[in-house]
């Protein structure tokens, strides 16, 4: 059960990744292609925090929870970390992690952070509209 908990794991954070990077891509998109639901706040909100935690944890030298709690897992399952993976697991984590030095992904994580942040000035998210029967 650890080792399947653990491959549902890497597929969210998968998934986490995904919706960062293209999260990002998607605005950018649509801001050239005026699509009005990349001004939508609630996507925008959760995007801006999604990265500004990772970008926050890069600098503070705070390892990934989710990493943390797969490795756990892993071993709990009697599984090494890289190997003994299922093939899923060992795909998703090949599109993950990559081998470069720590500071490469610290400086990746805050500069996309930083690109994030002004994406969110430049093509600024839709104001919440007022409804008609709202007293305020």
């Amino acid at each position: 059960m650890d080792a399947f908990l653990a491959d549902t794991l890497v597929a969210l954070h998968f998934l986490i990744v995904a919706f960062c990077v293209l999260g990002e891509l998607l605005i950018l998109i649509g801001a050239a292609r005026r699509w009005r639901w990349i001004r939508r706040f609630s996507f925008r909100a959760v995007h801006l925090v999604a990265i500004l935690i990772v970008a926050g944890e890069a600098a503070l030298r705070i390892p990934c929870p989710l990493t943390e709690l797969e490795y756990a897992l892993r071993q709990r399952a009697g599984q090494r970390y890289e190997q003994d993976l299922s093939f899923v697991a060992r795909i998703i984590r090949r599109l993950i992690f990559y081998d470069f030095p720590s500071w490469f992904f610290t400086a990746l994580y805050i500069g996309f952070g930083a690109v994030v942040i002004l994406t969110f000035i430049f093509v600024r998210p839709a104001r919440a509209k007022k409804r008609l029967n709202d007293p305020s």
